[in-house]
């Protein structure tokens, strides 16, 4: 008789939040400890997380299977290897009764095509791997999507996911190696150059014989170098898109191994990165809800400390930096001027964009998505100021609970990409926090304090800004 294998403390504690969203329906991951144990737990397929919630979960087998009663997807439905999407009706296309047949599709043959992409990999064929699983992976993207549109079981959804994922994985690895070959063939000289007769034929190894274009060829370099410098870095980005019970998309592995390309319209953007001393001193002594907005995120310097902190950013930017949240998901692409309120009304944290439009920025923020907390880093004589309108509401109609007041001056923010001399900064900043009344207004006195962001860094980051 074999002895049981020991219980650790993260099967314990798996077996603990899986426990507490049975018995409640839901249950909220407040630690650390328990989001990373929900998120196992998600990969299992054992619970959901909530689209617009981080922390919130839900029991899987509950949505599909109401009432215990088991069904397509549920914990009594028979493992046929075979997962199908359910025929619905959309009453946008046909009168409501009509029945319409909606394209299934067959996880074995996805299975199927997804393993032998893989071994054609393991067998050196990565021209042909890499092809294999691209469309594998649009397969099980498109199956995923009708799944998600009629409402398929979450369960089902999550294995069209997870192929998907194993898709993505196999055709970023042949393109790794196909980047590798293609590198030694141009130290070699037998990559073509300028005119086909640079060399030989037989010779040559082209961007045609390695089925991708020049672009794609250098996407593929960025991708290897990225490995490089981190290996199983592709892999773990994937891995965490399904942990979290999200798309493994291109676009989102792009974003997270730091491979996408600027354009020329983000280039020749005004970001100034949030440094962060600004970042210590305000999660240090402000607190805020468990969903924090950021609506001009830039390359995410303010978000990576506000997660850092244990709150889950949902991320915006008029341009598309790429940039990820911690489960990631990539940014949205908005004018925060034009915006809409979220429904869940989350706080507001952000280094908006100064100069004509700063008025209107913060002005918009009080009036439409109007969050129970806001704070602002901005330059203290946004006090002043008498002329403009939107000035007037933020400042005299909605005041600021409270202005933290750097004493100290926040080391220069720098345009990005910015290479030449570092000067000193000159601007005296502070951050302005708003909080809603019980009432919901803004209404009240203003009090001023004063911070120095030194008190709050790191003891080693401390020492060496001495």
């Amino acid at each position: 008789m074999t002895d049981a294998p020991p219980v650790t403390p993260h099967a314990t504690m798996q077996s603990r939040v899986l426990d507490l969203v049975r018995k409640g329906g839901s249950y909220r991951c407040e630690t650390q400890n328990e989001q990373n144990a929900a998120l196992k737990l998600n990969a299992k397929g054992l619970i959901r997380r909530d689209k617009k919630d981080g922390k919130l979960w839900y029991d899987a087998a509950a949505e599909t299977a109401p009432d215990g009663e088991g069904g397509e997807g549920g914990p009594d439905a028979p493992e046929t290897g075979v997962d199908r999407l359910p025929r619905a009706v959309d009453p946008r296309v046909e009168p409501e009764g009509t029945e319409i047949a909606i394209p299934r599709h067959d996880a074995s043959d996805l299975l199927a095509t997804v393993e032998r992409a893989r071994r054609l990999l393991d067998d050196g064929d990565v021209i042909a791997a890499r092809m294999l699983a691209s469309v594998a992976y649009d397969q099980a993207k498109l199956a995923a999507q009708y799944g998600e549109r009629f409402k398929a079981a979450e369960k089902l959804v999550g294995k069209a996911r997870q192929l998907q994922g194993d898709a993505l994985l196999i055709e970023a690895r042949a393109k790794i190696q196909l980047a590798r070959e293609w590198d030694a063939a141009t130290e070699a000289g037998q990559t073509l150059k300028g005119r086909p007769k640079s060399v030989p034929n037989e010779n040559a190894f082209t961007a045609a014989d390695a089925g991708l274009s020049r672009k794609e060829i250098h996407e593929a370099r960025k991708l290897a170098a990225a490995e490089a410098r981190a290996p199983g870095i592709v892999e773990r980005a994937i891995k965490a898109r399904l942990e979290a019970g999200l798309e493994p998309s291109k676009a989102n592995l792009r974003a997270a191994v730091g491979t996408s390309s600027a354009t020329s319209d983000e280039r020749g953007n005004n970001l100034y990165q949030t440094p962060p001393e600004a970042m210590h001193t305000l999660v240090a002594i402000e607190k805020f809800s468990s969903l924090v907005l950021e609506p001009a995120c830039g390359r995410g310097a303010i978000s990576r400390m506000l997660e850092g902190a244990g709150y889950t950013v949902s991320l915006a930017d008029l341009v598309d930096y790429g940039t990820a949240d911690r489960f990631g998901e990539v940014q949205r692409v908005e004018d925060f001027l034009t915006s809409e309120a979220l429904p869940e009304r989350p706080d507001i944290v952000t280094n908006p964009p100064y100069g004509a439009l700063l008025n209107r920025f913060v002005a918009h923020a009080l009036k439409v998505h109007r969050p129970k907390k806001m704070a602002l880093l901005l330059n203290f004589i946004f006090f002043a100021g008498h002329d403009d309108e939107d000035r007037k509401f933020a400042m005299d109609e909605n005041s600021p609970t409270r202005v933290w007041v750097f004493s100290r001056r926040l080391p220069m923010m720098h345009r990005d990409g910015w290479e030449g001399p570092e000067a000193p900064s000159r601007m005296i900043t502070a951050w302005f926090v708003w909080e809603m009344n019980a009432d919901g207004t803004y209404v009240g006195a203003t009090t001023i304090r004063r911070v120095d962001w030194m008190d709050y860094m790191p003891a080693e980051q401390a020492e060496a800004a001495e």
